[in-house]
């Protein structure tokens, strides 16, 4: 990657450039065509970032004026430490910046704010097929080897 990658919050000027980013995630994950997202999650997401309110956040990585990858991360409350532990939600880079650094940068900028935010760890889940990430994120972090169950309503 070049040295003009730029990590930052995301701005409300973003907004045409993170929808393609935003629309990528998600497709990769399998939310698309018919199983799409309703478009008031992701209009109330985008909203989120800009709330004080709300402890959802994000960060966009650029270079040249163009997003290269987003990565959307939440402080919550824990029962086991007093600071926040920040939960990393979302990581995508488009296509031409894999390999580049752009993810790894990415994970930098959380953990950054994480730190400054006093959060005692960063964490987050990927699936088990999603072995290209999990190649970085093994460099990167720690494994838990946590199990994750969920029911859904």
């Amino acid at each position: 990657m070049t040295n003009d990658l730029l990590v930052r919050p995301v701005t409300r000027q973003d907004y045409d450039q993170w929808l393609p980013l935003w629309d990528g995630y998600n497709a990769f994950y399998g939310r698309s065509g018919a199983t799409a997202l309703p478009a008031e999650i992701t209009r109330t997401t985008w909203q989120r970032f800009f709330d004080a309110y709300e402890p959802v956040n994000a960060l966009v990585a650029e270079s040249g004026g163009k997003l290269l990858g987003l990565t959307h991360y939440i402080f919550h409350r824990s029962t086991i430490s007093i600071a926040p532990n920040c939960y990393l939600q979302d990581l995508f880079t488009n296509e031409a910046a894999r390999g580049k650094g752009v993810g790894r940068a990415l994970i930098n900028g959380v953990y950054e704010r994480a730190q400054h935010a006093g959060s005692p760890r960063v964490y987050w889940l990927t699936h088990e097929t999603n072995h290209t990430a999990m190649e970085l994120y093994n460099k990167v972090a720690n494994h838990s080897g946590f199990v994750v169950y969920r029911k859904m309503f």
